[in-house]
């Protein structure tokens, strides 16, 4: 399950610098998810799991 979560926080960060460079508009859910997904994997790392 700690993969998972490393896994969709790397297709988030990949999403997000697709959606950068080919639309400026919409991205304000990549960027939603994005930081759930940043908080999650150091919340992880900070607890050692």
């Amino acid at each position: 399950m700690g993969n998972l979560l490393y896994i969709i926080a790397v297709i988030l960060v990949i999403f997000w610098i697709f959606g950068a460079f080919v639309s400026p508009f919409g991205g304000g859910l990549i960027h939603i998810l994005l930081v759930i997904a940043v908080i999650a994997v150091l919340l992880r790392v900070i607890r050692g799991a």
